[in-house]
């Protein structure tokens, strides 16, 4: 048995955590809040094998840079002297090409189908109750040109293996009537399913409670202590944990907190909005809306409304304008769906970790015998929470790891 201390209460923290627990660990979990919001409970929780195309592919740098300004569009970069999102920026760019594209599909793809195979798994252990179905995710289009980009992203997941199946605007109507004459077509990834997000958090969280993990709430990490090749403790400003082993799944705070330990991490943290309506809206099918780069959910008792892209630096500021936008694109494309006064109030956000080539930072470094990384997961975060999990605990107890960690090493940039 080892100690273990994970920093960060993501998605990505608490499913190491719950493999840790698996193989008969000592975990205390530092978070830097009280654990209740963030993007892990807020995102559209879809598990997404269909998601296989990096952030960083060809075109997204025009099409960013048409937005950029826009405060209200669904890409948003905010004018500001920052060194390390330029940094960031610049590796993004060089990522954008369609050979890493190539690279990174097959490693995104088979991620997303473990990570699925898992949550199905969790499911059948019955170690805690949550939410989960299997009805796939619609690709829902309004132009000609997203129609034609759609399709040729459809035929690539076929070729990979991928349920994914093309509908007219009248086979769209029949399983999902309550779309406006504004989207003409769609394409249905049955391979796709969806989640209660905060649900499955607060499952996870009392199980692991259950189960001798010790939380602590409001810790943000000041330094770590070293020495050598391997970290002794990590120092907040009310304590100091020693641990034989440590996971830094910090979300966008990983690529700070690693900078500290003379470790090259690049995240940055693009902001996503949210809003959930608990009232009947006939949604039925998770959807997103292509063109608006909105996803719509129909969770355990609401509908959960979000997207969204924003650059603005680690803080949760709720634009009026960014809510706005979203609010319009529901009534766009949705027959008598309007977002109301109230639930516009009640909007939250959270912040993506975003690395500059898509893939996630997942494994040891070389630089510290006793450090995993868990982060970067940009939109991909809820899809790959427990194969993210699975194989630090595969990393801890130097076990044959689940998928070739090479192309996600932290130790990459």
């Amino acid at each position: 048995m080892k100690r273990v201390v994970v920093v960060g209460g993501g998605i990505s923290g608490l499913c190491s955590a719950y493999y840790l627990v698996k193989e008969g660990h000592q975990v205390t979990v530092l978070d830097r809040t009280d654990m209740s919001t963030g993007a892990s409970f807020i995102n559209a929780g879809y598990i997404t094998p269909s998601h296989f195309i990096p952030l960083a592919a060809p075109g997204i740098i025009t099409q960013g840079i048409k937005w950029m300004f826009n405060s209200s569009s669904p890409f948003y970069i905010k004018p500001r002297w920052d060194v390390e999102f330029f940094k960031w920026a610049y590796l993004f760019k060089k990522a954008a090409t369609t050979s890493k594209v190539n690279k990174a599909i097959p490693v995104i793809k088979d991620l997303n189908l473990k990570s699925r195979e898992l949550y199905e798994q969790m499911v059948a252990d019955l170690d805690f109750a949550f939410h989960y179905e299997r009805k796939g995710v619609l690709m829902a289009y309004s132009t000609a040109k997203s129609e034609h980009e759609e399709h040729e992203v459809a035929e690539k997941a076929i070729k990979l293996g991928l349920d994914a199946v093309l509908l007219s605007k009248a086979e769209l109507n029949k399983i999902q009537p309550v779309l406006s004459d504004k989207v003409i077509g769609a394409v249905h990834y049955k391979c796709d399913a969806h989640m209660t997000p905060q649900q499955f958090m607060e499952g996870i969280k009392t199980w692991l409670k259950s189960k001798g993990v010790i939380f602590q709430y409001n810790q943000t990490v000041d330094h770590f202590l070293t020495k050598g090749s391997g970290i002794n403790a990590v120092k907040t400003r009310d304590s100091v944990y020693e641990a034989d082993e440590f996971v830094l799944a910090s979300g966008s705070w990983t690529s700070d907190l690693a900078k500290s330990l003379k470790l090259n991490i690049p995240i940055q943290g693009g902001k996503g909005y949210s809003m959930d309506v608990h009232r009947p809206t006939g949604i039925t099918l998770p959807t997103i809306l292509v063109d608006a780069k909105a996803a719509i959910t129909p969770m355990e008792g609401f509908t959960r409304f979000a997207g969204t892209m924003e650059f603005s630096g680690n803080n949760t500021m709720v634009r009026k304008e960014r809510v706005e936008a979203l609010a319009f694109a529901v009534k766009e494309h949705y027959r008598e769906v309007e977002i109301n006064e109230s639930e516009k109030q009640n909007a939250t956000s959270g912040l993506r970790p975003v690395s500059p080539d898509g893939l996630p930072f997942i494994g040891r470094t070389s630089k510290y015998s006793n450090l995993t990384i868990a982060a970067g997961h940009a939109m991909m975060g809820w899809s790959l929470g427990p194969i993210t999990g699975k194989l630090i605990a595969e990393q801890i107890d130097n076990r044959p790891t689940s998928i070739n960690l090479a192309p996600i090493s932290p130790d990459r940039y």
